[in-house]
This record gives C-alpha cells, structure tokens and sequence, in this order.
C-alpha cells in the first residue's frame, strides 16, 4: 500500500516540475504565434521590475515588423489620415446641418445650388437620401426662397438655387430704406435689428441720413446704439439763431410749486402730483402695522383632558 502511494506522489511531483519548467522557459512558445500578434508593451512599472521575463530581440523585432506592414496595409487601403476624422465641421444630423446651410446663405448675397451647399458643408461623404432630405428642409424653411430650375420638367433634390430672404426684404442702402419707410400705413419704428437682418453694415448710412434729417433714430443711452428708425421730413427742421437760444435761456422760469398751483387755478390738470402733498407724505410717519394672530386649531386630544388638568391643589 505504502508504495502505491510514493509511486503517485512522485508522478504528481514529476508533472509539477515539467509544468513550471513550461512556464518559466519563454522560448518554450511558438514562433508562429509571436509573429502573428504583438504582445502589449509592458507598463513602467513592469520593465522596471527584475522578475518579469523579457522576449528575445528577434522575436520584438518580427512582432513589430509585421504590425508595422498591417498598418501601412490598412492605411494604403482606406487613404483616409489618422490624424483627421473624416467628417468634421458641421455635425451629422440634418436639423444642425440645415442651420449652417441658412447661415451660409445669409453671408452670400447671391443664390447658391444644392451643389454649392453641399461643398460647403463637407457632405459628400453621405448617401443621396441625407441630401435630399436637407434639400426638403431648406425648401420649407421660412428664411430660405429656392426657386426650381425652368428647364427641368420634373425637379429633383439637386434642382434649384436657394437664396436667404431677411426679416425686412429689398432694403439694402439708404434709398431702399427711406422708400420703405414711406410705404409703411402705420405710425411704428422700423426695428434695427430686423433691418440688419438683411443689411449688416446700416450703421454708416443711418448716422448719415440722421445727419441730414431724413429719419429720426432711438438710440441706446449706454452704448448710443441704434434702435428703432422713423420717417422724418428735413424742410420741418430750421435752425434756431444762437442769439435766440441765449435769449430764451435767461427766461426766468417759475418753481415747481408755483406751477402747478398757476395749473391747477386755471383748469389744467398737472402731469406731476403736488408737491406739497409729496412733502407730507414724506414726513408722515409710517405705522407698522400689526400681524394678525393665528387663530387656535381645532384640539384633537380631547379625550386625555383628564391628564392635562393641575392636581397640585391637592398636595398634603
């Protein structure tokens, strides 16, 4: 029985031996394999470290020679840079891509082809179904007016020129602008910023035209900006003598209080209130008034009214 056992304990003995033996010796692996994949380039740590086995020089060199050659494959195959995505610029999805078509359209004073868009945009790379669906998005758009080719019987998504349409249409110099200004019904401002919509640079013209009284602007106090253009009439304006404005300036003009009693004995209703009662008013004091108390809640322990009564009255 005895040797029955030392016979397996030297066999389980044996195959320990031979399996470390195996996994110590690394040329005890195939050349094959090494050739075929490149094993990943040990961290910092682990090329520091004494008791990592290291591969020989041949078999490092042959890994890399045949990633370097798959490489140079995959890069001859595809011409594409890896250092560059192949789209890029404009985003993927129609809706954002609609919204650079419109802005490009809005820099461009001419009509523009889908063609001309599509360059621009960097869109060929993409199937025909992308395109024509950007087509139909910029057709329907309110900003955007594409005029169908004449010679075609039937249009495509290729077909067309696609031009911006402002806020306010045909208004591009001062002439433009004054004539618009005259076809207006009504009495309202005419908005600078829908005006740039269409004519970015109006600037230098509206403070031209200002300068000789053709419109009347509304300008910002803090940045004196124009806001809002009116119709005005230059033969309404005349020049007033400096002799005259000295003149109308040593007027001795009566206080406020006097004149809004002079207003008031006539019959005219002052468009400011009375000082004096603005005096009062500022020397009244104020009375804070006082909070009204909550009113007590409904109790819900009625029935333990026995145990909140006071027994001390009846201490000996």
């Amino acid at each position: 029985m005895s040797s029955y056992l030392e016979k397996q304990s030297s066999a389980f003995r044996g195959t320990l031996a031979s399996a470390a033996a195996k996994l110590s010796n690394p040329s005890s692996t195939s050349a094959g394999k090494a050739t075929v994949l490149a094993p990943p380039s040990p961290s910092p740590s682990a090329a520091s470290d004494s008791t990592t086995p290291k591969r020989s020089k041949a078999g490092a060199a042959g890994a890399a020679g045949t990633t370097g050659s798959a490489l140079a494959e995959s890069s001859t195959s595809s011409h594409v840079p890896f250092s560059q995505p192949q789209l890029t610029g404009y985003g993927a999805e129609v809706k954002t891509q609609m919204t650079f078509a419109v802005e490009y359209l809005k820099k461009k004073a001419d009509a523009k082809s889908m063609t001309d868009i599509i360059d621009h945009l960097s869109l060929r790379a993409y199937g025909d179904e992308h395109k024509r669906e950007l087509a139909q998005g910029l057709r329907g758009h309110p900003r955007v007016a594409w005029t169908p080719d004449a010679a075609l019987a039937e249009q495509t998504w290729r077909s067309g020129i696609y031009k911006y349409c402002p806020v306010i249409r045909d208004v591009y110099d001062g002439e433009s602008l004054l004539a618009h200004l005259q076809r207006k019904t009504d009495a309202s401002g005419l908005s600078v910023k829908d005006l740039k919509d269409g004519w970015p640079d109006c600037e230098a013209t509206l403070a031209e035209l200002e300068a000789q009284h053709r419109i009347l602007v509304v300008r910002t106090k803090k940045d004196n900006l124009a806001r809002a253009v009116w119709l005005d009439d230059p033969s309404l304006h005349h020049r007033v003598q400096p002799e005259f404005q000295g003149m109308w300036g040593r007027v001795p003009l009566p206080s406020i209080d006097d004149m809004h009693r002079k207003l008031v004995n006539v019959g005219q209703k002052p468009t400011s209130e009375d000082p004096l009662k603005i005096q009062q008013a500022a020397a009244k004091p104020k009375i804070q008034k006082k909070r009204a108390r909550k009113g007590v809640g409904k109790a819900t322990n009625v029935h333990m009214a026995h145990l909140m009564q006071d027994y001390s009255n009846l201490r000996r």
